[in-house]
C-alpha cells in the first residue's frame, strides 16, 4: 500500500480550503484518508501564520513510515524545514510552441 500526504480540498463553490491528509494513493482526492494532519487556505496572504497549520509531528512519523508528499506538500515541508525538495528542470517549458516545433522538424531532417 503507497501511502501519500496530499491535499484534500474542502470548501464551498469559489472558496477552497484545503486539509492535509495521509491517505492510500489509490483513493479518491476528497476521499477515504487515514489521518488529518492539518489545514491550508489559499485566500489567505502569505505573510498570515493562519494559512497553513500543520501537526509537524505527525508529518515527521509518517515520512519516517514511507509517506511520500505530493509536490504541493513538498514545498511546504520545504519551507518548514522539515524535508529537502530537490529542484525541478524543465527546459521545454521555457521554449515558444512555435519555436519547439521548429526545431523538432529540424532535428528529424538533419
Amino acid at each position: 500500500m503507497s501511502v501519500v500526504i496530499r491535499l484534500a480540498r474542502a470548501g464551498t463553490k469559489k472558496r477552497p480550503v484545503y486539509h492535509v491528509v495521509v491517505a492510500d494513493s489509490r483513493f479518491p482526492r476528497d476521499g477515504r484518508f487515514i489521518e488529518r494532519l492539518g489545514h491550508f487556505n489559499p485566500l489567505l496572504p502569505k505573510d498570515n501564520e493562519t494559512r497553513l497549520k500543520l501537526d509537524m509531528d505527525k508529518v515527521k512519523a509518517w515520512l519516517a513510515k514511507g509517506a511520500q508528499p505530493s509536490d504541493r506538500v513538498s514545498r511546504f515541508l520545504d519551507a518548514a524545514g522539515v524535508k529537502k525538495r530537490e529542484a525541478r528542470n524543465n527546459p521545454e517549458k521555457a521554449v515558444p510552441r512555435k519555436e519547439r516545433k521548429a526545431q523538432a522538424e529540424a532535428a528529424a531532417k538533419g
